[in-house]
């Protein structure tokens, strides 16, 4: 319930929808005789529908949750005795209409996800995602995708484990706590997006991953803010979107205790 509740929910505090919903509401409001209110909404609206589109806000709202997480500076003297890699990346919808990998943003993950396992020979890789539907259907898990897919990659097919049943960044943890039972010293690898590590970590640690070690992946932004110019409207919204959803997410993760911390550090 809590899964569909979230993405119900974020349909209309997603930014970019709630502008144009803000937008409709203000020119209803001129229509019915509320002339002012309704010119003043719109040009709220129209302000920060073209703030998020085109200017650094976007960079800045994502920034603070991509850097405080980085990849290990030592890689080498790691021992990890597994991976885990989040989901998130694949269209389980479209792939099991298609029978194909139907990839998405974010699909860096799978790709690292098979080159950690490559460098780190012993380690075990745990896929966790389930069908990433709104509503219960006949998708597939989005972890028995994945594992094909790094199969192919060259990743043998006993060394993968799967949790299918997660379909938010809680459930990830708590799933993959309860198939893997890690051991307290053991140090296990997190793939996810960099803007997306903070709430992840802090939900693995909530449910008693005691070694995880952060490896983000998936960057959205470099060092400098670029404040007029350099991406088209719809990359600056969805930025704003990825951003608002991730620091809404980690407030209500943090109020619920499912974080060990607002903003989790390393």
């Amino acid at each position: 319930m809590f899964y569909v509740l979230s993405k119900l929910g974020f349909l209309f505090l997603r930014p970019s929808n709630a502008f144009i919903l803000a937008l409709l509401l203000g020119a209803g409001m001129r229509l019915l005789g509320w002339r002012r209110r309704g010119a003043e909404l719109i040009g709220i609206a129209l302000t920060l529908l073209v703030v998020c589109a085109w200017t650094g806000v976007p960079t800045l709202l994502l920034r603070p949750l991509e850097q405080r997480f980085s990849v290990p500076a030592d890689p080498e003297r790691l021992a990890p005795a597994g991976i885990l890699v989040l989901g998130g990346v694949i269209d389980t919808g479209l792939s099991t209409e298609r029978s194909s990998v139907e990839l998405i943003d974010g699909a860096e993950r799978l790709i690292v996800a098979a080159e950690l396992a490559r460098r780190y020979s012993d380690a075990r890789v745990v896929l966790s995602g389930g069908s990433n539907g709104v509503f219960a259907n006949d998708e597939r898990a989005e972890s028995t995708i994945a594992r094909d897919l790094l199969v192919e990659f060259g990743v043998a097919a006993e060394r993968i484990t799967i949790e299918d049943r997660s379909r938010n960044t809680r459930e990830n943890a708590i799933y993959s706590f309860t198939t893997i039972e890690p051991k307290p010293r053991e140090q296990w690898l997190l793939v996810t997006s960099a803007f997306h590590m903070p709430r992840a970590i802090g939900a693995f640690r909530a449910a008693g991953w005691s070694g995880v070690v952060a490896w983000p992946v998936d960057y959205r932004n470099g060092a400098a803010t670029d404040w007029l110019g350099g991406r088209t409207a719809a990359e600056g919204l969805t930025m704003t979107d990825m951003a608002v959803r991730e620091w809404i997410g980690l407030v209500v993760y943090r109020f619920a205790g499912y974080t060990d911390a607002l903003l989790p550090r390393p």
